[in-house]
């Protein structure tokens, strides 16, 4: 019987040293189904394979656009008659904000391993329900990518900066990404007077987030998630607005901006107060429309322009597996 399915990506960054691994270990393990692309074209297909298998778990082994491509293609190709199994990722990629998210650290052979163990047994205790992002262009007949994490504004010049710039150098992931905050801390100080070393200088965006009202202006940071935490940092649980499952936070081209969202996180005030330059909301819809301006979304770009705004909305909440004990 096959208890979990894994879909690799080998053209993965991570999955160049970690793949031989992985492949040993799926023939040493006759219940696992393993199922490897090399484009994301090919995930419809991989989907429709893995449907036939019904495994009690389907693993993605593979960077932040797999991931995604994945989670839009399990949840808007219809491929499972009687629903799409848990979800569960592998710490491989740059970020692995998800895997972070669902207990998945480490070596992601040893996660995997766990994974097996998990689905030979009670799978109930080990589910988690979250909710992913839909992102479209707000037109009735468009079909939405689905993911987990969007940057924008800054942020995603900041995230395009570390990919373009910082990543060609090889270094650690951990010191790339410190490298980087310090560059984007560097060009916020310096503002207009920035070389071209540094992350541009955002563009102007409107984001809307409730119905009465709408953000103007330059953004150092601009994130969208319904993850419970960004890079190790739990996200308030309180916020403005409805209270719907987007968790969204903006700060100001500021310095002061950022300095005073940094102190009221660290004080346990993000969220409970209102605090001049930063902007922490929930809700049940997003508008992001630009001049144009770039986000990231789990590890693609898209673009946001006047009158083609980027819509963002809930989906219903659906099953991973956390892998924590």
């Amino acid at each position: 019987m096959i208890q979990i399915a894994l879909l690799s990506n080998p053209n993965s960054t991570g999955n160049r040293s970690l793949l031989p691994r992985v492949r040993s270990f799926c023939a040493r393990h006759p219940e696992v189904f393993h199922y490897e692309v090399e484009d994301v074209a090919q995930i419809a297909d991989a989907m429709r394979s893995i449907a036939r298998v019904r495994p009690r778990v389907l693993v993605i082994n593979g960077g932040d656009g797999t991931v995604q491509a994945t989670l839009t293609e399990l949840y808007q190709g219809g491929h499972f008659v009687d629903g799409p199994p848990p979800v569960a990722v592998l710490p491989n990629g740059k970020t692995n904000l998800i895997a972070l998210e669902l207990g998945a650290e480490g070596d992601p052979l040893a996660a995997l391993e766990r994974v097996l163990e998990l689905a030979g047994g009670d799978l109930a205790a080990h589910i988690v329900k979250r909710e992913l992002i839909a992102l479209s262009d707000g037109s009735p007949d468009a079909r939405p990518v689905l993911g987990m994490f969007l940057g924008g504004a800054g942020l995603a010049d900041t995230m395009l900066y570390c990919r373009d710039k910082i990543y060609p150098l090889g270094l650690p992931n951990g010191f790339s990404h410190v490298l980087t905050a310090l560059a984007a801390t560097l060009a916020l100080v310096l503002g207009a007077r920035r070389t071209r070393f540094l992350p541009p200088r955002p563009a102007p965006i409107s984001i809307s987030v409730r119905r009465d009202g709408e953000l103007t202006g330059r953004f150092a940071l601009l994130l969208v998630t319904t993850l419970h935490k960004v890079l190790l940092s739990r996200l308030p649980d309180q916020a403005a607005g409805s209270g719907g499952a987007l968790r969204f936070l903006a700060v100001e081209q500021r310095p002061m901006a950022l300095a005073r969202a940094v102190v009221a996180k660290l004080r346990g005030r993000l969220g409970r107060e209102r605090v001049r330059g930063v902007w922490y909301e929930r809700g049940d819809e997003i508008r992001i429309e630009g001049d144009p301006s770039d986000v990231i979304f789990d590890g693609e770009m898209f673009q946001a322009r006047p009158g083609r705004p980027i819509v963002l909305t809930p989906t219903a909440p659906v099953p991973f597996v956390h892998l924590a004990t």
